[in-house]
């Protein structure tokens, strides 16, 4: 059985990231991750669905026991992906999707060298801008703070193995399952199948 494979997503909010990942598993099978975090649950949040809620003493312990693949610490609660239901399924044959910020991606990106990295672009940082100002759901000040940190996640993106552009949704989910579909092809993860066609006594001329 081959291995899972390991996607790295991030993108600056107003991107769409979300709605493209959304678009991808209907047509992909995949493993969402789900994150751990130390924050009390809110109304509605179920343990295990919306996160892993810990305590900050049961996630220190997981980080000292390398059991985390990235985590942060945001307004005193830690946010984190724990590693253990990830090697599970990618051991499994499971492909794992990672939807986390640009700081975490670069941290799985050391301790998983195999993972694939995939940054969502906007079109224009004035079209991210025209995105966010349509929610209707934030201040002039805020937007601007957003787009401000959106240009330093930008740059960024050259740390990353792939850019998919989110102009036209369409073609950036056919784009974001090219690259699912070219990784999966390459020789470094085809080992086992090279090894099974060329088997002593199956390679006759």
């Amino acid at each position: 059985m081959s291995r899972g494979l390991l996607i790295v997503v991030s993108a600056p909010s107003g991107c769409g990231k979300g709605t493209i990942l959304e678009q991808v598993r209907k047509r992909h099978e995949f493993y969402y991750s789900v994150s751990a975090t130390t924050r009390a649950p809110r109304e509605g949040e179920k343990d295990g669905v919306s996160y892993h809620f810990m305590t900050k003493e049961g996630f220190e312990k997981l980080v000292s026991d390398n059991g985390v693949l990235e985590y942060a610490s945001y307004c005193d609660n830690y946010y984190g992906t724990p590693r253990g239901p990830v090697e599970e399924m990618l051991a499994a044959g499971k492909d794992v999707v990672l939807e986390i910020e640009v700081k975490g991606a670069m941290q799985v990106k050391e301790k998983c060298p195999e993972a694939v990295l995939i940054f969502i672009l906007p079109p224009s940082v004035d079209t991210l801008r025209h995105r966010l100002n349509k929610r209707k759901t934030e201040t002039e000040e805020v937007i601007e703070k957003r787009v401000a940190e959106a240009a330093g996640e930008i740059a960024q993106s050259v740390n990353y193995d792939y850019v998919v552009v989110n102009d036209d949704l369409d073609e950036a989910v056919e784009n974001f399952l090219t690259v699912i579909k070219a990784e999966k092809m390459t020789v470094k993860r085809s080992h086992a199948l090279i090894d099974k066609i060329s088997e002593k006594g199956d390679n006759k001329l």
